[in-house]
C-alpha cells in the first residue's frame, strides 16, 4: 500500500442516543474536511484544559450573545475553562442587555426593514432586538458611569463595575471568578457610546485603554504555556494573538472556529500557520481551524470537551 494511503475513512454510522462526544468521535472516524478538523479541535482543547501549567485565553467576535451562545462562555468561566477574555463591545452590550431582563428574539430574514424600522425593532439576521432595550440599558448604564470614581480607570477595570452590579452573564460571572475581560475595541459599541454621551455631561472620569496593556502583557511574559480558542477574528483574535510578540512565549494550542476565507488577507480568516511566522504560536505549537457557523460549532466544541473532562 502507499506510504500516503494508511488511514481509511470510516463510514458515519448514525445510533439513537449518542452524546456529543460520541458523535465528535464518529466525525473523526470519518475525519474529512470541517467535521474531521471539529474533531480534532475537540482533541486539542481537551488538551489545553486539562494541562494544568496553562493559561487559557478566549476571544469572542460576531454577533454570539443575541444568537444565544453567551451561556457557553459563562459556563466555562464557571468552570474556570477561562482565564483572560477578550471581547467585542457589541457581545458585551448584548451581555449586559440579557443580564438586566430584556431579551432578544427569534426573526426571520425575510422581512421589511423599513417596517422593522418604523416599529423600532433592530434585526441581527433572524433575530429581533426591540429599542425598548437599549432605553433600559441607558437607564442601567449611566447610573454605573455616574458612580465611577474621579480618577482614570482601564476599560477592564470599568466592565468588573458592571459585572458587579449583575447576576447573571458573562460580566457577572467573570467579576464573580476574578477573570479579566478585556475590549480593546469598546468606543465600537453601544457601551463606548453611552460613555460618550456620559462624558457630554460628566468630565470626572477618563477612560484609560492604554493601561489595560499592562496587565494582559504581564501575563504574557510570565505564562508557564498559553493556549486560546478564537471565536470569529477582529480585534479579540489580534488582540489576544499579539500578546506574545514582545515577549519570548509563544501559545502552545490555539482552535479557531471562523467563516472565513484565508485568501483575501484578512486577519479573521488567517490561518494559524501564517500566525507561526509571527512567532505567536511557537514551533511544535498546535493550531486546528474549523470553518463554519460558530452557532454549530462552538456548543459542540464545547460540549464534547466539557463531556471528556466530566468522565475523567
Amino acid at each position: 500500500m502507499h506510504k500516503h494511503c494508511n488511514d481509511p475513512v470510516k463510514q458515519f454510522i448514525p445510533r439513537a442516543g449518542m452524546t456529543v462526544n460520541e458523535l465528535v468521535s464518529e466525525m473523526g472516524g470519518a475525519g474529512a474536511y470541517n467535521g474531521g478538523s471539529l474533531f480534532h479541535a475537540v482533541d486539542v482543547y481537551e488538551k489545553m484544559l486539562t494541562d494544568p501549567d496553562m493559561t487559557k485565553f478566549f476571544g469572542l467576535s460576531g454577533a454570539m450573545v443575541p444568537a444565544g451562545m453567551g451561556g457557553i462562555v459563562s459556563t466555562l468561566i464557571e468552570k474556570g475553562h477561562i482565564d483572560i477574555l477578550t471581547s467585542t463591545g457589541a457581545n458585551l452590550t448584548h451581555d449586559l442587555i440579557e443580564a438586566i431582563g430584556c431579551h432578544h428574539y427569534h426573526g426571520k430574514v425575510e422581512c421589511d426593514d423599513l417596517e422593522l424600522r418604523k416599529e423600532e425593532i433592530n434585526r441581527i439576521y433572524d433575530i429581533f432586538l426591540p429599542n425598548e432595550a437599549y432605553e433600559e440599558l441607558e437607564d442601567f448604564i449611566q447610573d454605573v458611569y455616574t458612580g465611577l470614581p474621579e480618577q482614570p480607570i482601564t476599560i477592564s477595570k470599568l466592565l468588573r463595575v458592571i459585572g458587579e452590579q449583575l447576576d447573571t452573564g458573562i460580566l457577572a460571572t467573570a467579576a464573580k471568578h476574578d477573570i479579566p475581560v478585556y475590549c480593546p475595541a469598546f468606543q465600537d459599541s453601544v457601551l463606548g457610546l453611552q460613555y460618550w454621551m456620559f462624558s457630554q455631561f460628566h468630565k470626572k472620569t477618563i477612560l484609560d485603554a492604554i493601561g489595560d496593556m499592562h496587565d494582559l502583557l504581564n501575563t504574557a511574559f510570565n505564562v508557564k504555556k498559553a493556549g486560546a480558542v478564537l471565536v470569529g477574528g477582529g480585534v479579540p483574535k489580534n488582540f489576544t494573538l499579539q500578546t506574545m510578540l514582545m515577549t519570548e512565549n509563544a501559545f502552545t494550542y490555539v482552535v479557531q472556529l471562523t467563516g472565513d476565507r484565508p485568501d483575501l488577507g484578512g486577519l479573521s480568516g488567517a490561518t494559524l500557520d501564517e500566525a507561526k511566522s509571527w512567532g505567536k504560536i511557537g514551533e511544535g505549537g498546535v493550531g486546528v481551524t474549523v470553518y463554519g457557523d460558530a452557532t454549530i460549532t462552538l456548543p459542540i466544541l464545547a460540549t464534547a470537551t466539557l463531556e471528556r473532562l466530566e468522565r475523567k
